[in-house]
């Protein structure tokens, strides 16, 4: 029996820690095994931790209660914090896609004051990554584990253009003045 809890404002739900990172709990699932004397209930935690700067990370815990397992999930994701780099500190560089399982994502940047339009675990990502505009659609499962882990596998694709003007070996400088041909071509 899954149950889910939505972020509502309850407690433990988005937590700024003392060391600088914002964490979330996406999904809470409850588990029964069945002994001789009854049912023995386990809990499993996703967590999503960031610094609002441009790092995240994500974490699965399980444990026989609640906050034990929140707690393992926030340990796992602060140690596999991936860096996405941020275009003015605020959207996606380009458009991209993820896939995990049958988890699909589309990731498309977003003009100023846009604002995050994302379903559930996806927002909590972004919230906590520090991004205030991007447009992203879920396109096949709706499991938060496989939405999340999508997810990531997009952000890392992301590329700062730096990076591609040195795999292209051109300057910096070059790419952005085609950017902006481009820009102004397309209005």
């Amino acid at each position: 029996m899954a149950q889910e809890r939505r972020d509502r404002g309850g407690r433990d739900r988005d937590r700024d820690a003392d060391d600088g990172f914002v964490d979330k709990l996406v999904h809470i699932n409850r588990v029964a095994k069945v002994v001789k004397g009854g049912r023995r209930f386990g809990f499993a935690a996703l967590v999503v931790v960031g610094d609002q700067k441009g790092r995240v990370g994500f974490g699965h815990g399980k444990a026989r209660e609640v906050p034990e397992a929140i707690r393992k999930a926030t340990e796992s994701a602060k140690r596999d914090m991936i860096f996405v780099p941020l275009r003015s500190g605020r959207t996606l560089h380009h458009d991209v896609e993820g896939r995990w399982g049958a988890g699909k994502v589309l990731l498309r940047t977003a003009k100023a004051g846009t604002g995050i339009i994302a379903g559930g675990p996806m927002r909590a990502v972004f919230e906590t990554l520090g991004m205030h505009d991007v447009v992203a659609k879920s396109l096949g499962s709706s499991n938060p584990y496989n939405m999340v882990r999508a997810t990531f596998e997009a952000l890392k694709g992301q590329m700062h253009p730096k990076d591609v003007a040195a795999q292209r070996g051109i300057k910096y400088s070059t790419l952005q003045a085609r950017r902006g041909a481009a820009a102004t071509a397309d209005e």
